[in-house]
């Protein structure tokens, strides 16, 4: 049964004067520009306002909200244990407690069966605050001292303290504006860490700190002053090198420093050059450059430590127009090497003692998988998870010389979960320009295509990333009512390799929006559903993607889930002191340059909003995002108000206390999930 929901009129709208806006002739005019002004008392007003007009509209499915959290918290087994990672004579792990919002970081010394060490219990630390986020945690090389960093915010800024873990007591250091890098050199008395300017949040300097200094004293080890690169430090997995990350969209540098030296001066890798990308992994006398100087998709080469110059390189592994080459991780005799073909990540495990390759099996024809904890370099064992869209995350131990795995943990799902009363596909629809777009989709046994089925069809698109066909116990409270799940696997990810990503970005990034128009057609034209039934969803970029697709093609979607949505691109990209937006004109383009500026002009969703019927729509946002501000939403849910022509649900959620993230703690991100499913449910008049 669909549903006309007649609603009460919105919060008020204080009115401003409003701004006008013009560059290379053309003139926008912004009735809402003044939202950006957090400090202004109005503007916290109106989004409160906002707040409880979103709240009044649920009131209805209030029950069901519930219902929903406990089915969701009802499948997780709250008590849990992490798989066991270790690092030297150590299995370090975390654990969850019924009822706590944040995990407990533990190990054990020895074996799996020693007595347990608490060394941080998150709960603990972000009692008192209403939003909390664990950053970075590292363990000295001699497993005595614990560097972490705590949000308590959601802004992303993190301050660094550092544990002494024989005593349990917090060191006098510490270290305020941090970001998410921190490496110990192998003194044990050395950090070195990354901040962020200010205003844009750019991680741009690295400093070294030497324990019991005050940080006001800390040396400056580099000063990044290119605002389209990000600076980051990471350590090899053989421990024996630091490496300073320099990114930018489209560019890498990389220098590194012996980690028994932390007083010595970085040394550059490879000089920067325009459109050239590349990470590095150290084995022995080698470092292995994954590279793509050679072609979009990357190859891996090899070069002496002692002359790292392109001169002295070695190829490895090709460059493959259809095989991207993710990445690369170097253990004691073997390299494991996660590629992408056909959409599909596999990994490859190459021996470094007779040079032999092979691919390690999975059963399923559409699935994900990554490594994950594989810290330790003298081993054969690679640690993965695998997961599906009916498969929970499986941990495995891979033997890379007996080509054995044994599974180490599937997470549980309560509730009497059976895979088999499930079933997933891969589908591929027709993009206008004849390019064929992946589409993952999920729903239970003995679906009927009739056209008549709530469907929810999630989309991204942006920055070379991947969304990957995972698994999601949350998600089963729509499967379980007759919803298919499903997945446009649209241009601007990297799912078909790189040049996915390039075609769909810059002037090109309409292919995004079209992709994910005809993935939506193609599932109404196979008769999974009909408009009336479908809904779509997208995130950040992801919301953006929701924007413009709301205004090419309002007609396809029954209800929009935009949450964080970057929508206000132009005006947000024309701001140099925003977050992100100089480093990201490599992605999107710079509005100051006419072409780029008519580009976008062309498809921004708060400039291109028109006075028609919407779908219902859901719009969420964090105060303290640094990195879709919340007036972008903002803004654009009030001006979608003067233009609707409809009695459809037009709601604002924002978190007053969080970030880009939403809520930390666990149950409070389920709560989340469960207001968001409360609002399909509703508009599609789904009852129990």
């Amino acid at each position: 049964m669909n549903v006309t929901l007649r609603t009460p009129a919105a919060p008020p709208m204080a009115r401003k004067e409003p701004k006008r806006l013009e560059l290379h002739g053309d003139v926008r005019i912004d009735d809402y520009f003044w939202l950006r002004d957090r400090k202004n008392p109005e503007v916290i007003a109106y989004l409160e306002a906002e707040n409880r007009y979103t709240e009044e509209q649920m009131r209805s499915v209030e029950g069901l909200r519930e219902k929903l959290y406990r089915e969701i918290v009802g499948r997780i087994q709250e008590t849990d244990t992490s798989v066991p990672a270790k690092i030297g004579d150590y299995y370090y792990y975390t654990r969850t407690e019924q009822g706590k919002e944040y995990s407990i970081s533990c190990r054990k010394k020895g074996s799996v069966d020693a007595p347990e060490e608490v060394l941080l219990d998150s709960n603990l630390l972000a009692d008192g605050h209403a939003y909390f986020r664990l950053g970075v945690f590292e363990v000295s090389p001699n497993h005595r001292l614990l560097a972490y960093s705590i949000d308590t915010v959601g802004d992303e800024t993190y301050t660094l303290f550092i544990k002494n873990l024989d005593t349990g007591e917090l060191l006098a250091d510490r270290i305020f504006n941090t970001y998410y890098s921190v490496e110990w050199a192998n003194d044990n008395e050395t950090i070195f860490y990354n901040v962020v300017e200010p205003s844009t949040k750019r991680p741009f300097q690295v400093f070294r700190h030497r324990l019991g200094t005050p940080a006001e004293e800390d040396k400056l080890v580099y000063h990044e002053p290119d605002e389209a690169f990000t600076l980051n430090i990471g350590k090899s997995r053989s421990r024996d090198y630091l490496f300073l990350v320099l990114d930018s969209a489209t560019t890498t540098e990389i220098r590194y420093l012996r980690a028994d030296n932390p007083e010595g001066a970085f040394q550059t890798l490879l000089a920067r050059r325009h459109d050239i990308e590349y990470d590095v992994e150290h084995h022995s006398d080698w470092f292995y450059l994954r590279i793509n100087d050679t072609g979009r998709n990357f190859r891996l080469v090899r070069t002496p430590v002692s002359n790292p110059s392109p001169d002295a390189w070695q190829e490895v592994i090709r460059h493959r127009p259809d095989v991207l080459l993710e990445s690369v991780d170097a253990f004691r005799d073997h390299l494991a090497i996660v590629e992408r073909h056909q959409g599909l990540r596999r990994i490859r495990i190459d021996s470094l003692q007779d040079g032999s390759s092979h691919y390690v099996d999975f059963p399923e024809p559409t699935y994900t998988v990554f490594p994950t904890s594989n810290y330790e370099f003298d081993t054969r064992l690679l640690r993965f998870t695998y997961s599906s869209l009916v498969t929970p995350d499986s941990v495995f131990d891979y033997d890379m010389t007996a080509r054995t795995m044994e599974l180490k943990k599937r997470t549980p799902v309560l509730g009497g979960y059976d895979p088999s009363q499930y079933r997933s596909e891969r589908l591929y629809a027709t993009a206008p320009d004849g390019v064929q777009v992946p589409i993952s989709l999920v729903y239970r046994a003995g679906l009927v295509k009739n056209g008549r089925n709530p469907t929810l069809l999630y989309g991204y698109g942006a920055y070379g990333h991947s969304i990957d066909p995972s698994f999601s116990s949350d998600r089963l409270s729509l499967l379980d009512r007759g919803f298919v799940y499903a997945i446009a696997h649209i241009r601007g990810g990297s799912e078909l390799g790189k040049p996915w990503h390039d075609d769909g970005k810059m002037l090109r990034k309409k292919n995004t929006f079209t992709d994910f128009i005809a993935c939506a057609e193609h599932l109404i034209c196979e008769q999974y559903t009909s408009p009336e039934r479908l809904a779509a969803m997208g995130g950040s970029a992801g919301g953006l993607l929701m924007g413009a697709v709301l205004n090419f093609r309002p007609d396809l979607f029954h209800a929009i889930i935009a949450k964080v949505p970057f929508v206000d691109i132009i005006n947000t990209m024309l701001d140099p002191t925003l977050p992100l937006t100089v480093g990201e004109y490599e992605e999107w383009g710079n509005p100051l340059d006419p072409e780029y500026y008519a580009y976008m002009r062309s498809y921004s969703p708060y400039d291109n909003l028109t006075e028609r019927a919407y779908p219902h729509i859901l719009v969420t946002a964090g105060l303290n995002d640094p990195r879709v501000s919340y007036w972008e939403p903002a803004k654009w849910t009030a001006k979608m108000r003067t233009l609707k022509r409809d009695n459809t649900l037009l709601l604002l959620k924002t978190n007053m206390g969080a970030g880009h993230f939403g809520a930390s703690g666990r149950y409070e991100r389920m709560k989340e999930t469960a207001f968001e499913y409360a609002f399909l449910l509703k508009v599609f008049g789904i009852t129990e």
